[in-house]
């Protein structure tokens, strides 16, 4: 009993890592023997899958649903657009230098093929947009019509959450509840899954590197160095845009947050930072107001690191299977990229669970995602620092007094 308490109570980044690190330990003593583990690793895939697609329609839904989008104001718009801005450039910067680097093109998965993505008509790909059935976009699994589906419900929940008429104001609270009832139930699937993840972590990194051994980790050391230089753009080229747009020095600015950025890289959580990134975004020179409004909604609702960590992992997972990828794929990983990273911040483990639903829209293999996790505790921590960066960022664009450099 207090074995399975102590276990339940680690973090999931040391739980994975050490699954990932296990993993490697006994490919290395029982090589090719290791793949016997496998069935271990398809679980975790299937369970992978079988949770993505409600836990984002539902937080994407609810997400849009709880913001008054009539009455956000002038503030709310301009910091939707530079969520909308950052995040888009994020996925692009994550996309270009992994084509760039192609990380993954070593590596390649036993007994498992992929067929190349027919190019779809732009027009054919609007209409598919809009499912003719609901249920049928679901069962289908049809990211875009599924994320189509959550953003016009959770606008037309938060019209009737905020209407002036109060018979319609309750019928979108009870909606909310409703919503939320079913969030807060996949919530406590998905930490269910997340309980097996470092087993399914441990058998799909010891099968694949009993087979393929030191080219697997190379791969994934390659990985993560193309995510890296992904964030050291982001940082250099849009943060700074950004910053000098607002009116801010870059040094200064930079100095007077690095608490706010060092807690979230070793921390890894935007939530846990949230009180340490007010202050330090009041000590840059941003107002009590901007600060207290737009970083909270920063910690739930945007993601720069995960877009990027997206853009990354699709040419990555492409790069094994030997896919090349159409111009019109890449233009979708940024749309849906951008949407899924602004609707899925705050939840836990977005970012093995919205890759998991990208990956499969794409009919690339979710094995993949077992094996980014294993390098999954070093991207969040990058991942998570950029977050917090962008969030103070955002309030600094968006603070309407006069700024004055510090």
């Amino acid at each position: 009993m207090n074995i399975w308490k102590k276990y339940n109570d680690t973090s999931l980044v040391i739980k994975m890592s050490a699954g990932f690190l296990l993993g490697i330990l006994v490919a290395l003593v029982f090589q090719e023997q290791a793949a016997v583990l496998k069935p271990l690793g398809t679980i975790f895939i299937r369970l992978l899958s079988l949770i993505a697609t409600p836990v984002i329609f539902l937080t994407v839904a609810l997400a849009i649903g709880r913001m008054n989008i009539r009455q956000m104001g002038r503030l709310g718009g301009k910091l939707v657009l530079y969520y909308a801005a950052t995040t888009a450039m994020a996925v692009l910067i994550g996309v270009s230098v992994a084509l760039l680097l192609s990380p993954g093109n070593q590596l390649s998965l036993p007994d498992i093929t992929v067929k190349q993505p027919d190019i779809p008509v732009v027009s054919d790909m609007l209409i598919k947009i809009v499912p003719e059935n609901i249920f049928a976009a679901f069962s289908g699994g049809d990211l875009m019509a599924i994320l189509f589906v959550a953003i016009i419900m959770g606008m037309a929940m938060s019209r009737m959450c905020f209407a002036d008429d109060e018979k319609m104001r309750s019928h979108g609270a009870l909606l909310e509840q409703l919503f939320s009832a079913f969030n807060e139930l996949f919530y406590k699937l998905l930490k269910g899954i997340l309980l097996y993840a470092p087993i399914g972590v441990f058998a799909i990194s010891a099968a694949t590197f009993g087979t393929q051994g030191w080219e697997t980790l190379s791969s994934l050391l390659m990985f993560t160095a193309t995510f890296y230089l992904g964030l050291l753009l982001l940082w250099s080229l849009v943060y700074t845009f950004f910053l000098k747009m607002s009116g801010h020095s870059i040094r200064p600015f930079f100095a007077n947050t690095k608490e706010a950025y060092a807690t979230a890289f070793f921390t890894s959580s935007s939530l846990a930072t949230l009180p340490v990134a007010i202050a330090a975004a009041k000590k840059a020179g941003i107002s009590d107001r901007t600060a207290n409004f737009a970083l909270p909604l920063g910690a739930i609702f945007n993601s720069d690191g995960g877009a990027l960590r997206m853009g990354v992992s699709l040419v990555f997972a492409a790069n094994i299977m030997g896919l090349d990828l159409a111009w019109f794929d890449f233009v979708t990983i940024v749309v849906i990229g951008t949407v899924l990273s602004i609707g899925t911040a705050g939840i836990p483990a977005a970012g093995l669970v919205t890759l998991s639903a990208v990956l499969s829209l794409f009919g690339l293999p979710l094995e993949i995602v077992a094996l980014i996790a294993g390098v999954d505790a070093l991207i969040s921590m990058g991942g998570t620092a950029s977050n917090v960066t962008g969030d103070i960022i955002g309030a600094a664009v968006i603070d309407e007094k006069e700024t004055v450099p510090v």
